[in-house]
């Protein structure tokens, strides 16, 4: 499963959250709830050391790509992505409107996918969401549908956002499927605004407002 939000390369943590009401369905948020850790999977930061080369392995995957990407996929090295690494982290430190997060299973702290808000809009309240769960073998676990609702409370709750944004293309009927069951809404058709060989497919923007989120999560 993956979840893309903007086309265009990628752009990382415990506690528990406290909103600006206090309230989430009538009841006080607890302050026991981890905001980073779920059932099979936990949010970490970067490991520079072991990741590069997990995540170089997905690049080699063409349906992951083309459920991450809108650019056309291509193949990357460990010391490509390690310098992707670098760059994120530059611009999380420099424009302090970006959190990204690497998803790992707790069984064995194997890294299984990624999780990122990006180009928040501190003013407004708006930002957009993307995730993506990296190994064939480990989709279809429910490791995308927990890392979803760990990123809608941390965005909502913890960060107090307004709206998010994500952005999947027409072909990615899981991502679809999951975004529709957590509340979100279809919002906008972009016609025939992607290409896959030889094919146009739409691309589906859907929000999500942070009162919306309460009163269904």
């Amino acid at each position: 499963m993956a979840v893309l939000i903007k086309m265009q390369p990628w752009a990382t943590p415990v506690a528990v959250c406290f909103c600006r009401n206090n309230f989430f369905g009538g009841n006080m948020f607890d302050i026991q709830t981890q905001l980073f850790e779920s059932q099979d999977i936990r949010f970490g930061p970067i490991d520079h050391e072991k990741d590069p080369e997990i995540e170089a392995k997905w690049t080699h995957d063409s349906e992951f790509m083309r459920l991450m990407e809108t650019s056309p996929a291509r193949p990357m090295s460990a010391a490509m992505i390690k310098k992707q690494y670098e760059k994120l982290e530059k611009q999380i430190e420099e424009d302090k409107n970006l959190y990204h997060f690497m998803i790992r299973a707790k069984a064995d702290e194997r890294l299984v996918g990624k999780a990122s808000i990006q180009q928040i809009e501190w003013t407004n309240g708006n930002a957009f969401i993307r995730i993506g769960i990296g190994a064939a073998e480990d989709r279809r676990k429910g490791y995308g549908t927990q890392a979803l609702r760990m990123l809608l409370r941390f965005a909502f709750a913890e960060l107090n956002l307004f709206r998010l944004t994500a952005i999947v293309p027409e072909y990615n009927e899981g991502a679809v499927a999951l975004l529709q069951k957590f509340g979100f809404m279809q919002e906008v058709c972009r016609r025939k605004s992607l290409e896959r060989d030889g094919r146009r497919w739409d691309l589906y923007v859907f929000g999500l407002l942070n009162d919306e989120w309460r009163k269904q999560a």
